[in-house]
C-alpha cells in the first residue's frame, strides 16, 4: 500500500511541476511546438501565439489531474471504500495523458507511460485489494 501511495504522490508532483511549467511558459512552449513563421503582418498572430491558450489549458488540466492523484494518495490511510477505484481511474487518466506526451517528447512520454502502467498494476495487487477491503471505514490505525 505504501509503495502505491508514494508512486502516486511522485506522479502527482511530476504532473504538477509539468503543468505549472506549461501554464507559466505557454507562449514559448507553443512557439517551440507550432513555430512562429508564416506571418509577416502586424495584424495577425503566429501559429505559436494562436495555440498558447491550448498549452495553458493543457497545463491547467495537468494541475487538476495532479491534485486528484495527490489527494487520493493522501487519503489512503482512511481506507475509504472508493479510494482504490479512484486510484485506478487516476492511473488510467495518467496513462491516457502519457500518450500525447510520448508523441512530443518520446523519452518523457515513455517514462510516464511505464510508471503509469506499474501504478495501474499495483492498484490491482492482491495485498492492496485486501488492505482496502479488510479495513473498517475510518479506522485506519486500529
Amino acid at each position: 500500500m505504501q509503495r502505491l501511495r508514494v508512486l502516486m504522490t511522485v506522479l502527482g508532483v511530476a504532473e504538477a511541476v509539468s503543468g505549472l511549467y506549461l501554464v507559466t511558459n505557454s507562449l514559448s512552449v507553443a512557439i517551440s511546438v507550432w513555430g512562429d513563421e508564416g506571418v509577416s503582418q502586424r495584424c495577425c498572430r503566429t501559429q505559436g501565439e494562436a495555440h498558447a491558450g491550448l498549452v495553458t489549458f493543457a497545463g491547467v488540466l495537468l494541475l487538476a489531474v495532479a491534485a486528484w492523484g495527490i489527494l487520493t494518495a493522501l487519503q489512503f490511510p482512511t481506507r475509504k471504500p472508493g479510494l482504490r477505484i479512484s486510484a485506478r481511474a487516476y492511473c488510467w487518466t495518467v496513462l491516457a495523458l502519457a500518450l500525447p506526451l510520448f508523441a512530443l517528447i518520446p523519452f518523457l512520454g515513455l517514462l510516464l507511460l511505464g510508471v503509469a502502467i506499474v501504478a495501474l498494476a499495483w492498484t490491482n495487487d492482491r495485498d492492496i485489494r485486501t488492505w482496502f477491503s479488510d479495513g473498517r471505514f475510518g479506522a485506519a490505525g486500529e
